[in-house]
């Protein structure tokens, strides 16, 4: 009996310990530090930033040498007849001939009117373009993090403010109980109670619904599993000290698709250098050494072979190709004008989208003082019902709308300052200032 008592108070201790654990509190730094280790698409951006660093080198530039070994060996059995100048005629069937030929060759261009250096330099401002798209995709993912995660601290909010009206629906039944077992109150104002009561947890268990859904959206943002349990902070701290200004001017030197046009600008100047060498004569400097064994069994000579080293230069220049050469600089001239274009674009769509976005940041911080003035007001307005209630001097209609008018101040309230934090994460995000 002894040893069963212990045992269930070990699994008891154990099942709150998993509790405990289960209800761990996630801060957004933490939920930034797993996102960043975890999240597929950040992993991915990464692999293709890994991509673009090796693919820069001197040799996918085309400035080292090509060397090449190489083999042949080539045999035939034919039947030969063979007429001499002095008209004997020799005849062999299956005669076999042999031919073994193998060696090492070098191919190195030295010159290709300067491509291979823009081709070099083209690489690089390749991985920048890789190391930008990085960029734009951690601070996209950093602010999905951010908007789920203070989404949930709104929700959790509010299922306190449910928590509470709850708390009153109960407490009113109970009075209305006791009023009518005295006698001061009728069976409808009972009813009427446990319907609102019971109103008020069906949108309680909505509410906690929609928490667990948005739980496992975050999860998922932070791939990990989606059954792993968490709260949240219980408050929203905004940032009311942002600048205009000061967003624009960071927002020109380190918003991601801003630099990802400038680099492209930059690329597009690189490839009109590289079509624009065509023009230059391609010089290659060849060498190799060889070995050549043959054996012929009909013929003057029996077997044959050399070894040897041969050395040489090849060069080429484009005289006339069908004007593709004037073609191809038109186009890529275009391409680069495309490039200064999209700049000018993004630019002035840039400051626009940030002009917006602080215009309603202010609006939400305005709204966040009313909807906290309100708040108070509603409190000290439910107070002083649910005194008059007590005594009876008020209908439970007003005792309702009074609670109503509480709990609604509560939810805009939460919900002003997750709008205004929506509007902070969205500056940064223009602004790429996003923390993490």
């Amino acid at each position: 009996m002894h040893t069963k008592i212990i045992i269930r108070s070990l699994i008891l201790f154990l099942l709150c310990a998993a509790k405990t654990s289960a209800q761990e509190v996630l801060t957004i730094k933490d939920a930034m530090k797993i996102a960043l280790e975890n999240n597929f698409e950040i992993k991915i951006a990464s692999n293709n930033l890994d991509i673009d660093k090796t693919n820069v080198s001197t040799g996918n530039a085309g400035m080292l040498p090509r060397v090449t070994a190489s083999l042949v060996d080539a045999n035939r059995i034919e039947n030969s007849t063979q007429t001499l100048q002095n008209g004997t005629v020799n005849t062999l069937d299956n005669a076999k001939n042999n031919s073994l030929n193998y060696g090492v060759g070098l191919d190195w261009t030295v010159f290709d009117g300067f491509k291979m250096f823009a081709r070099l330099d083209q690489l690089k401002e390749l991985q920048k373009l890789g190391e930008a798209q990085l960029k734009r995709t951690i601070i996209l993912k950093i602010s999905e993090v951010n908007a789920v995660y203070f989404d949930l601290v709104q929700q959790q909010q509010q299922l306190t403010a449910l928590d509470t009206t709850i708390m009153i629906s109960t407490k009113r039944l109970e009075l209305a109980q006791n009023r009518f077992k005295i006698g001061k109150a009728s069976k409808l104002e009972v009813l009427n109670a446990q319907v609102d009561l019971n109103t008020d947890k069906v949108a309680l268990l909505r509410q906690k619904e929609s928490y667990a859904n948005r739980k496992i959206v975050l999860n998922q943002i932070l791939a990990r599993d989606s059954k792993v349990d968490f709260k949240v902070v219980d408050n929203v701290k905004v940032d009311d000290k942002l600048i205009l200004a000061e967003l624009i001017a960071l927002a020109e030197k380190q918003n991601p698709q801003l630099e990802s046009e400038i680099i492209n600008k930059r690329v597009a100047e690189l490839q009109l250098k590289q079509i624009k060498g065509d023009r230059y004569p391609r010089i290659n400097l060849t060498t190799g050494y060889n070995f050549l064994d043959t054996e012929s069994s009909l013929g003057f000579t029996a077997a044959f072979s050399a070894r040897g080293f041969n050395y040489g230069l090849r060069a080429s220049l484009n005289v006339f190709d069908g004007f593709a050469q004037n073609r191809n600089e038109k186009i890529a001239k275009i391409q680069l004008d495309n490039s200064k274009i999209a700049i000018e674009q993004q630019s002035l769509l840039l400051t626009s989208e940030l002009s917006i976005a602080f215009q309603t940041y202010l609006t939400n911080l305005e709204l966040i003082d009313l909807e906290e003035t309100n708040e108070a007001i509603a409190k000290q307005n439910l107070n002083i019902t649910v005194d008059k209630f007590r005594i009876g001097t008020i209908t439970t209609l007003e005792f309702r709308a009074a609670q109503l008018n509480y709990i609604n101040a509560k939810v805009r309230y939460s919900n002003a300052q997750f709008q205004a934090k929506l509007s902070e994460i969205a500056l940064r995000e223009l602004a790429g200032n996003m923390s993490f």
